[in-house]
């Protein structure tokens, strides 16, 4: 749970929300992670407790239909509102100032993200280019000379097919990867990820193209 709701702040919050209309449990989930542009978002283990909590003390109440409980504001939940109203209001500002700051760690990892994506685009095109110029070389035997035979070949070389699907499959990649991170709502937790994931790889290459 992030922390701007530590010490009963969510209690208050899903008070807030359900002041607005009923609502049932994934509901307020998506209301949440839409409050915090898809950068948090509470689990059902975290909201459903503290329903139930708000239900016991008469500050909430539901109706069931459908195996699904629709959850609903009481006079004493807006009693409390009204009450905490100065307190709802600084809760309010920290979300803002909290949103403001995860946004721009956020920006910052995509930054990195992008910036390991064309590292590992350039280091690959660079292979891709030594191994054509490698194809593209020709051996010349030297001049005969008595001594022992020339050491044997070293491995083939990759033909144009192998060359071309590289190239396609690189393409690919790198495509895909900015798809994802221009689509997606990554966590933190999941861009480290990913940013350990392309460094893996990237060293991956590096040793098997020594």
């Amino acid at each position: 749970m992030t922390a701007v709701f530590s010490h009963g702040r969510l209690r208050l919050y899903l008070l807030r929300l359900l002041d607005d209309g009923p609502k049932h449990g994934y509901e307020l989930i998506r209301l949440l992670e839409e409050r915090f542009l898809g950068l948090y978002a509470p689990s059902a283990g975290t909201i459903y407790p503290r329903l139930q909590r708000l239900e016991a003390e008469g500050l909430v109440t539901h109706t069931a239909a459908g195996g699904r409980k629709t959850y609903e504001i009481t006079e004493s939940g807006r009693a409390e509102l009204r009450q905490r109203a100065d307190e709802l209001a600084a809760l309010e500002s920290d979300i803002a100032a909290s949103v403001e700051d995860l946004s721009a760690l956020a920006g910052e990892i995509r930054d990195e993200v992008r910036g390991s994506v064309r590292d590992l685009k350039r280091e690959l095109r660079e292979a891709t280019r030594q191994t054509r110029q490698g194809r593209r070389a020709r051996w010349e035997p030297p001049a005969f000379t008595p001594g022992p035979p020339p050491p044997p070949a070293g491995p083939p070389e990759p033909g144009p097919a192998v060359l071309a699907e590289f190239d396609q499959r690189l393409a690919e990649f790198t495509a895909e990867v900015a798809r994802l991170v221009r689509v997606r709502r990554f966590t933190d937790s999941q861009l480290r990820t990913a940013i350990r994931l392309l460094d893996g790889a990237l060293d991956g290459l590096r040793r098997l193209l020594r």
